[in-house]
C-alpha cells in the first residue's frame, strides 16, 4: 500500500528502530544508523585513532547492529549506539593487543629461544630484545616483511595475505618461509654481538 513506505526523516529514531524491529527491513535501520554514523566516526577515529580502521569499524557496527538489536530493550537509540560502539572498539584494541602479544611470543620463541642472551646476565635481562626483532624485520624484503607481519601480527592465512597484497600463495608461502631464516640469521647475529 502506498502509506507502507512513508518518508523516514519525518519518523521519530524510536519509530524508526521499532519498525525496523517489526519488518526487519534493512532500509530502516540504515536510515536510523545514517543519522548517526558521522557520531559513530567520530567514537571510533577516538578509540582506534586510524581513519582507514575507524571507517572500516563503521560499516562493521552497521552489520553488528543486525544481531545486537533484537537483544536488547532500547528505549533511547542516540545513547545505546554510543555504549555499542564504543565497546566494539575496546572489543577491537584488546583483540589488537592479544595478537601483537601472541605473535611477539612466537617470534620470539621461534627466532630466540635457544641464543644465550635470552637468559639473565648477571640477573639483568636483555631489554633489547623487542628492539632486535623490530629491527631484523625492517631488514627483510618488502614482500618478506608485509607477508610476516600479516601472517604473524594479524593472523592472517596464505589465502587473506594472497588476496590483500595480490601475490599467489605459493609465493605467500615462500616469502614467510625465508622471511622466517632471516629473522633467525638476523636474530642470531644480535646475540653474537650480545655475548661480545
Amino acid at each position: 500500500m502506498f502509506w507502507s513506505k512513508r518518508n523516514p526523516d519525518k519518523l521519530s529514531d524510536h519509530e524508526l528502530l521499532e519498525s525496523y524491529i517489526d519488518s526487519g527491513d534493512l532500509e530502516e535501520l540504515g536510515a536510523l544508523y545514517s543519522r548517526y554514523m558521522h557520531l559513530v566516526y567520530g567514537v571510533c577515529l577516538k578509540y582506534l585513532h586510524d581513519r582507514e580502521r575507524a571507517k572500516d569499524a563503521v560499516n562493521a557496527i552497521f552489520e553488528h547492529l543486525i544481531s545486537e538489536i533484537p537483544k536488547f530493550e532500547i528505549q533511547n537509540f542516540k545513547p545505546w549506539l554510543y555504549v555499542v560502539c564504543k565497546n566494539y572498539c575496546l572489543m577491537q584494541l584488546r583483540k589488537q593487543k592479544s595478537r601483537k602479544n601472541q605473535a611477539d611470543k612466537f617470534l620470539q620463541s621461534q627466532f630466540v629461544e635457544s641464543s644465550s642472551y635470552l637468559h639473565p646476565i648477571d640477573e639483568m635481562p636483555d631489554l633489547n630484545l623487542e628492539q632486535n626483532l623490530k629491527r631484523c624485520i625492517e631488514r627483510l624484503k618488502e614482500e618478506q616483511q608485509k607477508c610476516i607481519l600479516l601472517f604473524y601480527y594479524e593472523e592472517q592465512s596464505y589465502q587473506e595475505i594472497s588476496e590483500q597484497l595480490e601475490y599467489p600463495v605459493k609465493k605467500v608461502k615462500s616469502y614467510i618461509q625465508n622471511g622466517k631464516r632471516n629473522l633467525k640469521i638476523c636474530m642470531e647475529e644480535f646475540a653474537k654481538q650480545n655475548e661480545v
